[in-house]
C-alpha cells in the first residue's frame, strides 16, 4: 500500500495520513511532485536482466523519455546480501538537493522519501507499481530500509547521473525510519 504522511517539520509525531492513491497524487501534484503508478506490458520474473525489466514498461518509459528528454534509463537492483547496502543506506538517509529532478519507479519492493519544503515534512511510501517524481533542488532523503528489497528503474537527463548537494541538516534522524513508518501503518 502506498502512503503519504504529512508533517509540521518540528513534530514528526504529527503526520496527516492519506492512503487514497488519488488523494497522494493531489497533495503531491501541489508541491510539483508527479505521482504515477504503473503495469507491466509483459510478465516479469525475479531474475530478468535490466534488459527485460525495460521492455516491460517501455511505452510508460517512451511517454516519460518525451515529456521530459531523458538522455539515460537504467535499473537498480538492491537487496538485503548487498555488501554496501549500509553505505548506500547511509548516504540516501542524509538530506540533500539535486539540480536535476529526481525520478524513479518501483518494479518490485519499496522505499520512503521524504521531501522537506517550508515548514512541512512529506513523507512518500513508494511500492511496486509507484512512479515518483521530485522536482530539482526539492530538499529530501530517502530511506530504503535495513534489509533493501527493491527494483527501480531510474531516469537521468544528465549523464551524470544521480548527484547530490547535502544540506548538513540533521532533520531526518527526528523522523521514523522506512522500517519503523512500515510498523506503524494501520
Amino acid at each position: 500500500m502506498s502512503a503519504l504522511s504529512v508533517y509540521p517539520e518540528n513534530q514528526p509525531e504529527q503526520g496527516q495520513l492519506y492512503t487514497d492513491f488519488t488523494a497522494i497524487k493531489s497533495q503531491l501534484s501541489q508541491l510539483g511532485v508527479q505521482f504515477e503508478r504503473w503495469t507491466a506490458t509483459a510478465p516479469l520474473a525475479a531474475n530478468d536482466d535490466q534488459a527485460a525489466v525495460i521492455a516491460a514498461y517501455s511505452d510508460s518509459i517512451g511517454r516519460l523519455k518525451a515529456q521530459f528528454g531523458f538522455q539515460s534509463v537504467d535499473v537498480i537492483k538492491l537487496g538485503a546480501d548487498h555488501p554496501e547496502k549500509a553505505n548506500f543506506r547511509q548516504k540516501f538517509l542524509a538530506e540533500h538537493t539535486h539540480d536535476d529532478f529526481e525520478v524513479r519507479f518501483f518494479v518490485e519492493g519499496r522505499g520512503l522519501f521524504y521531501l522537506h519544503v517550508n515548514n512541512t515534512v512529506y513523507a512518500v511510501l513508494c511500492e511496486q507499481g509507484d512512479l515518483i517524481s521530485v522536482p530539482a533542488n526539492t530538499t529530501h532523503w530517502f530511506d530504503m530500509g535495513e534489509n533493501p528489497a527493491f527494483t527501480c528503474i531510474r531516469f537521468f537527463t544528465t549523464p551524470d547521473g544521480w548527484v547530490a548537494d547535502f544540506t548538513g541538516n540533521e532533520l531526518a534522524k527526528s523522523f521514523p525510519t522506512l522500517d519503523q513508518y512500515v510498523a506503524q501503518l494501520p
